[in-house]
C-alpha cells in the first residue's frame, strides 16, 4: 500500500512539478492531492476524447446528412451545444453551492452526457429524415445541459482537491493525453475508413461509454465537505465592485474569436470540390495535433502566470487569422499545407485560451464562491458567443477574410485588456 502511495506521489510530482505541501488545502486534502490529481487527469481525458468523437461541427452534422435530415437541423447543432452548455450555469450554481460533496454534480453531469450520447446512437439506428434530426437535436440539448452542470461544478472541485500551483498542469495533461485518441479518430475519418454510418454511430457509442466511465472514476475522488449555503446562488451581484472579474470577462469575451474562427479557415481552404466531411476532418486533425503538443505546456505556463497566457494567446490567435487572410489574398489558400498550417497555429492559441481562462478564474475566485463566479462568467460568455456569432455572420456577407480580420482585431484587443489584469498567481 505504501509502495502504491509513493508511486502515486512520484507520478503526481513529476507531472506537476509539485514541491512541498499545496497552498490553500487542509490536511486531508493535501494527503489525497496526488491521487485526486491523477483521477482528475484521467476523468478529463476520457470526457475530452468523448467530446471529439461526438463533435457537432463534424460527426453529428455528417450523421444528420447521412440520415436525410433537413439542413436546418444540422445548422442548429452548434448553437444548441454552445449556448446550452453555458447559459444555464447561473441556474445550477445555487444547487451546487448547497452540496457538501460537489463532485456529485460533476458525476451527474458526466452520466447525463453519456446517456444523451447513447440516446443519439438509438435515434440514429431507428429514425431517419426530419424525425432523426429533431430527436438528435433534442438529445444534444440534454447533453449540453448536462455539460453545463459539469462546467459550473468543476472549478470548485478542482480548487478543493488540487493545489493552486498544480491545477494548470493537471488540466493541460488531460488535454494532451486525450488528443491522442482524437488524433486517431481524425486520421481514420480523413482516410475514409469511417465514412460509413455504422462506424460513426459506433464512435458515438464509444463516447457514451467514456462519459459513463469518467463519472464512475470521478466519484472516487476524496473531497473535503463544503459548508452548504443556499445563499451562494449565482447572481450578477458578484460583478458589483469587482473590476478584476469585469476585466477578465471582457478578456474572455474577446477571446471567443479564437473559438469562432476555425470554420472560416475551412471555408477558405476547402475549395468547391472538397466535401464538408473532408474540410471538417482537417479541422479535427489540426485541433487534435495542436492540443497534443500545446495543452500540457500551456497548463504549466498558466500555473506560473495565467495572465500572460491570456495575453500571448490573443496575439498568437490574431497572427494565425491574419496569416490565413494573407494566404488567401496570395492565392495560396487551397495549397495542401496552407490552411491546415494556419489552423494548427490558431488551435495552439485556442488551447492556451482554455487553459489560461480556467486557471485564472479558479485562482481569483474566493474559495466559497467558485461555482458562482464560474456560472456568472459562463452565462455572460454564452450571451457574448451569440453576439459574436451574429457579428461574424454579418461580416460573412463580405467574405470569410472580413470575418477573420474582425476576429483578429478582437484577439488583439483581448491581449491589450489582459495586460491590465493583476497576476492571479501572486495571491
Amino acid at each position: 500500500m505504501s509502495s502504491s502511495h509513493d508511486l502515486t506521489d512520484d507520478a503526481f510530482e513529476t507531472l506537476t512539478g509539485a514541491d512541498g505541501a499545496a497552498e490553500g488545502l487542509d490536511g486531508t486534502a493535501q494527503e489525497a492531492e496526488a491521487a485526486n490529481g491523477l483521477r482528475h487527469a484521467a476523468s478529463l481525458s476520457m470526457t475530452k476524447v468523448a467530446d471529439g468523437l461526438i463533435d457537432p461541427k463534424l460527426v453529428l452534422s455528417w450523421l444528420l446528412t447521412s440520415l436525410g435530415a433537413p439542413a436546418v437541423y444540422a445548422g442548429a447543432l452548434v448553437p444548441i451545444r454552445e449556448a446550452g452548455a453555458l447559459l444555464p450555469q447561473i441556474l445550477y450554481a445555487g444547487w451546487v453551492s448547497s452540496l457538501r460533496q460537489r463532485r456529485w454534480a460533476w458525476v451527474l453531469g458526466s452520466a447525463g452526457q453519456g446517456t444523451a450520447a447513447a440516446a443519439i446512437v438509438f435515434f440514429a439506428l431507428t429514425l431517419e429524415g426530419a424525425a432523426a434530426g429533431l430527436a438528435i437535436c433534442g438529445a444534444l440539448a440534454v447533453l449540453a445541459l448536462s455539460r453545463a452542470m459539469c462546467s459550473v461544478s468543476y472549478k470548485d472541485i478542482l480548487g478543493k482537491t488540487v493545489g493552486q500551483s498544480r491545477r494548470g498542469a493537471i488540466t493541460g495533461l488531460a488535454g494532451s493525453v486525450s488528443s491522442v485518441g482524437v488524433l486517431i479518430f481524425a486520421g481514420l475519418l480523413i482516410s475514409g475508413l469511417l465514412e460509413s454510418r455504422g462506424a460513426v454511430i459506433a464512435a458515438i457509442g464509444l463516447a457514451a461509454a467514456l462519459w459513463a466511465l469518467a463519472a464512475v472514476l470521478f466519484s472516487t475522488i476524496t473531497e473535503v465537505d463544503s459548508e452548504p449555503d443556499g445563499s451562494l446562488a449565482a447572481s450578477f451581484d458578484v460583478l458589483r465592485d469587482n473590476p478584476v472579474l469585469w476585466r477578465f470577462i471582457v478578456v474572455r469575451g474577446l477571446l471567443v474569436s479564437t473559438a469562432l474562427a476555425p470554420p472560416y479557415f475551412v471555408i477558405l481552404g476547402g475549395g468547391e470540390d472538397a466535401s464538408a466531411l473532408g474540410q471538417l476532418g482537417a479541422l479535427v486533425l489540426a485541433s487534435a495535433l495542436a492540443s497534443f503538443v500545446s495543452s500540457y505546456i500551456w497548463g504549466r505556463f498558466a500555473d506560473i502566470s495565467s495572465r500572460r497566457v491570456l495575453m500571448l494567446t490573443g496575439v498568437i490567435g490574431a497572427l494565425a487569422m491574419l496569416l490565413a487572410v494573407g494566404l488567401a489574398l496570395a492565392g495560396l489558400a487551397q495549397a495542401v499545407w496552407a490552411m491546415p498550417g494556419a489552423l494548427f497555429v490558431l488551435m495552439v492559441a485556442y488551447n492556451g485560451v482554455r487553459q489560461g481562462r480556467s486557471t485564472y478564474l479558479v485562482d481569483i475566485s474566493p474559495a466559497d464562491r467558485r461555482a458562482a463566479y464560474a456560472a456568472v462568467c459562463n452565462t455572460v460568455i454564452g450571451a457574448l458567443l451569440l453576439v459574436a456569432g451574429l457579428a461574424g455572420g454579418g461580416a460573412a456577407l463580405f467574405g470569410p477574410q472580413a470575418v477573420l480580420v474582425l476576429f483578429a482585431l478582437m484577439a488583439v484587443a483581448a491581449a491589450v485588456a489582459a495586460y491590465g489584469l493583476p497576476e492571479a498567481e501572486d495571491g
